[in-house]
């Protein structure tokens, strides 16, 4: 008898884009949280050398006299990352166009939730880190993991109602184009022009080639690795390339889905009208009817809903354990850590996290449906909010990400960065899962 985890039953009559975008970050999720533990056990074994090494051993291109040299963790934070961003970016797209921040009074509660929820972190670590050399980290706490927080949430299964899920999804895709934002703007320590230039020359061409109508994804992918080459030689952070990138990845289908219909039933038709030959082999003229049919497949659907399909178990499986081995190795040594934790760089991360996420997304929704900007969530309750809330706190891999940008190069302020998102990320996790689980009034009647 085949034994499947609670999340797999959940999701086996899966059908739907947002079901599988649930799907995949549940799994994100999960495959994270195991990848976070391998790395705090090897940085804390007697391969902690041989560990650290290796991420930080150079790969070179060289092409004559040209020459592209980083270190592993490098590559994997502003290379392999890049296909992670670009997975956001084809989500924040999808959500806008179709999803949950298509509609203006769905969307108006977790817009506003999120931007408190950035805006609040922020303000806390900036007021106890407002001089000294951690003024730079007020980006870090801006940030919610969507994977763990879905997962979480996932995990409570009819505890919570469908449309707290997507509260927490539409909140979460905004706050990420919200950390995107910071990390282009406020993160780039020095800007050049040309290299600039040929990165908007690039988006340029992928703009044309979707109003063109070309579908193909071979040519929009050779742009964007020169896109993507010119933003990091620019000075701003490469993988801000991956989401403006995605936004021209085509949206539209070549085939309007009711010509597709009509086409398929025609071809399912002939399909059939051949007579069976023996051994169940197929008519020839079979074989290229399903060719055709393929085909037709295609077209009616998108690029953009294909690679973020195909791309997001290669980020699952390889780009975010690779991110998570190569970032969340911390010693922990407890003396160190009781002494690291009271530092303000910790200090301002744990209370922007969790006091200023809960302040931001629990304290702005209260207001926004108390003043009837919005309304809450379909069978949902204010107590729900609050335990998503805390789900929201968890910062994990965008915050570490912004740790690496704000303290580049300053391996003890990263690691004061690191303990405090963990620290803060592993408390707001628990009491949000087990506030919702045991504590959170389940209302329907709204």
């Amino acid at each position: 008898m085949k034994i499947c985890a609670p999340w797999e039953k959940s999701f086996k009559k899966i059908s739907t884009p947002f079901e599988h975008f649930i799907h995949a970050q549940t799994t994100t999720g999960l495959i994270l949280m195991i990848m976070t533990v391998v790395a705090l056990i090897l940085a804390n074994s007697p391969l902690a050398e041989a560990y650290s090494h290796f991420f930080h051993m150079n790969v070179d291109f060289n092409v004559g006299t040209w020459k592209l040299s980083h270190s592993i963790h490098h590559w994997i934070n502003d290379g392999l990352m890049t296909l992670f961003f670009f997975i956001i970016g084809l989500e924040i797209k999808r959500e806008i166009l179709v999803g949950e921040l298509s509609n203006v009074k769905v969307a108006i509660l977790p817009i506003i939730a999120a931007i408190g929820g950035m805006i609040f972190p922020a303000l806390i670590y900036f007021s106890i880190n407002s001089a000294g050399v951690g003024a730079d980290g007020w980006g870090i706490p801006m940030a919610t993991d969507i994977a763990f927080a879905i997962s979480a949430l996932i995990l409570l299964g009819k505890r919570v109602p469908t449309t707290l899920v997507t509260f927490l999804v539409a909140l979460a895709i905004v706050d990420d184009l919200g950390a995107v934002l910071v990390i282009a703007i406020f993160y780039t320590d020095q800007i050049h022009l040309v290299p600039l230039m040929l990165s908007g020359v690039s988006f340029l061409i992928l703009v044309v080639f979707n109003r063109l109508g070309i579908h193909m994804v071979l040519p929009y992918f050779i742009i964007g690795m020169f896109m993507w080459f010119f933003t990091l030689e620019s000075g701003v952070h490469a993988t801000v390339a991956g989401v403006i990138a995605a936004m021209a990845i085509p949206s539209k289908p070549k085939r309007a889905p009711v010509s597709f219909t009509k086409d398929f039933h025609h071809l399912l038709d002939e399909y059939e009208s051949y007579p069976a030959l023996e051994n169940h082999l197929m008519h020839e003229k079979q074989k290229a009817i399903l060719i055709n049919i393929q085909d037709r497949i295609n077209e009616v659907g998108t690029p953009a809903a294909r690679l973020e399909q195909d791309l997001h178990l290669p980020v699952a499986l390889i780009v975010i354990p690779l991110f998570a081995l190569a970032n969340a190795g911390i010693s922990i040594d407890v003396n160190a850590i009781s002494n690291t934790i009271m530092q303000p760089i910790s200090m301002g991360i744990i209370a922007g996290l969790i006091l200023g996420k809960v302040i931001g997304i629990f304290g702005v929704s209260w207001l926004a449906i108390k003043l009837k900007i919005a309304k809450l969530p379909h069978n949902s309750s204010m107590s729900q909010i609050f335990g998503v809330s805390f789900l929201g706190a968890i910062g994990f891999t965008m915050s570490i990400f912004v740790a690496d940008l704000a303290f580049l190069n300053t391996p003890e302020l990263i690691f004061q960065a690191k303990i405090g998102i963990l620290s803060a990320s592993l408390f707001a996790g628990l009491f949000g899962f087990l506030w919702l689980k045991y504590v959170a009034k389940v209302n329907t009647k709204n």
